[in-house]
């Protein structure tokens, strides 16, 4: 039985999702329709164009993404500390990049005089929105509506453009989220649209190449990588690692998936303690069918037993796991 929203986004558990938007029936996000011969190639940078305003607005920071051709996969870190620092006008100042805020926050911006009940109001709407700019399901929200009414206005067309809401995925410790990081960032290869990471075009590993080589600042709206974990605002893990971990993992032939690529081991499987078999069997289980939250079964029956929940449909140690917490 699908579970709500809240239940499967909770902040205290774990900062960390893997969503994924998806088109509806044959409709094409991106890329060219080989039935209709229409090419859509230029909505990729739509999405990449969406992702870096939203990243500037909201306190929810992007970690990788990948834009398929009728999906999209992104891995988001919920920061809601950083807009409860802000003040009012910081509020004010990411939501008007969005929304146009209405009269009232006109007159402020102003500096018109309010009265009480519209200071009040004022304050009530600020709050709001506060809450909404770490909110994930408004993110999510924010993004597939402005990109479903893009192509719907250049096809000339009304209805849904997407197959329902989003699907998101908890990641629940650090193996869990590079693992599917790695599996975002490979999509393009493993569909045989790209040989090698650096030809991955409009992928979060191609972004983080080009600035490291100089080449780019594009991905100035990525969260950065410096392997601190003291550092909650950095990815717990290297560039240079995650690097050589993406060569090596799509180095793995597999059956289901025309596309591969050659390199070596990397080091950073032995820094988050996860043999290679573990390694290849939990990348693997990210695409072959749906699971909810990911993690070791210790904190998959955690996050069970505190929704109230007896069953969960979920990943750990690499393998499927449906707790009976």
């Amino acid at each position: 039985m699908p579970q709500p929203r809240k239940n499967c986004i909770a902040i205290e558990d774990t900062p960390y999702y893997h969503c994924i938007g998806r088109c509806v029936r044959r409709a094409f996000l991106c890329g060219k329709d080989e039935f209709s011969g229409q090419n859509y190639e230029h909505r990729r940078q739509w999405v990449v164009d969406r992702l870096e305003l939203l990243s500037s607005a909201f306190a929810i920071d992007l970690c990788s993404y990948a834009v398929m051709s009728n999906h999209y996969h992104l891995v988001l870190r919920l920061s809601p500390e950083t807009s409860t620092h802000w003040s009012q006008s910081e509020v004010i100042e990411p939501w008007q990049k969005l929304f146009s805020g209405g009269p009232l926050v006109k007159r402020y911006q102003s500096g018109e005089a309010l009265s009480n009940s519209q200071r009040v109001m004022l304050d009530t709407q600020t709050e709001l929105w506060r809450e909404r700019l770490h909110d994930i399901s408004w993110y999510m929200r924010c993004l597939n509506e402005h990109l479903a009414r893009m192509a719907n206005k250049e096809d000339n067309c009304t209805g849904r453009f997407w197959e329902g809401r989003f699907k998101s995925q908890a990641l629940l410790d650090e193996a869990a989220l590079i693992s599917c990081m790695a599996y975002v960032d490979l999509n393009p290869i493993r569909a045989n649209m790209a040989t090698t990471p650096e030809s991955s075009d409009y992928t979060s590993v191609k972004e983080r190449i080009r600035e490291h080589l100089g080449q780019s600042h594009q991905a100035s709206h990525l969260l950065c990588m410096e392997g601190d974990n003291q550092l909650s605002e950095r990815l717990p893990f290297y560039l240079k690692d995650y690097l050589e971990l993406i060569d090596w993992s799509g180095r793995a032939i597999r059956e289901d998936k025309p596309g591969f690529i050659n390199n070596q081991l990397p080091s950073i499987l032995s820094r988050l303690e996860i043999d290679s078999n573990t390694w290849n069997q939990q990348i693997l289980h990210f695409g072959k069918r749906w699971y909810r939250v990911v993690g070791s079964k210790e904190k998959i029956k955690a996050l069970a037993s505190k929704i109230g929940i007896s069953w969960m449909n979920g990943q750990g140690k690499g393998a499927p796991f449906q707790s009976t917490a």
